[in-house]
């Protein structure tokens, strides 16, 4: 708990200097820190999508169709629900709003999104585009979870500079490593 604590600083001390020069830089995180450090992993569709002003800020929020919920269930499926998720950025009442790094989900399809919630309550994916992984289906028809290379900076926990490696993961593998990540945490 005391890493998390630390690594969840970290990350906002980083954004809060960096936010001033216009720019996103991600701190890398492995698969196992997404596991750790997420308040909620789910595998969801995505049914809808608005986007409004938070304070100065617009951000995009995903209206997510949960199939599966594996911090709060211990990777069983769940009764279906739905959630929101917010992303920082996208258009409201004419004014558009970028934000470096911030994923975006597609009405219809299905992902696994690593989150978090903040202290006000508004859920977000951590780690902007590292914590969301589309669902796709290998050639046997077996879903596999896919994650691109981000295209901003990254640096390791360290600060130093490193480059961002594209993730592919079958599910049966991710809700293993969960498992095994996570231990008796559930």
């Amino acid at each position: 708990m005391r890493t998390r604590s630390i690594l969840l600083g970290l990350v906002a001390a980083l954004a809060a200097a960096v936010a001033p020069l216009g720019a996103t830089t991600l701190i890398q995180l492995s698969l196992n820190d997404l596991i750790t450090l997420s308040s909620g992993i789910v595998r969801a569709k995505v049914t809808g999508v608005r986007t409004d002003y938070r304070g100065a800020d617009i951000y995009t929020y995903y209206q997510l169709q949960v199939s599966e919920d594996w911090r709060a269930s211990g990777l069983t499926p769940t009764a279906p629900q739905q959630i929101e998720v917010a992303v920082p950025g996208g258009v409201a009442r004419g004014v558009r709003q970028t934000v470096a790094g911030s994923p975006s989900m597609v009405v219809g399809q299905e992902y696994v999104v690593f989150m978090w919630t903040s202290r006000s309550g508004l859920t977000q994916v951590i780690g902007l585009s590292q914590g969301l992984f589309l669902v796709q289906a290998d050639a046997n028809g077996n879903p596999v979870l896919v994650r691109p290379a981000s295209g901003e900076t990254v640096v390791d926990k360290n600060g130093n500079p490193v480059t961002d490696q594209a993730l592919s993961i079958s599910l049966a593998a991710l809700r293993a490593q969960t498992r095994s990540t996570l231990g008796g945490a559930q």
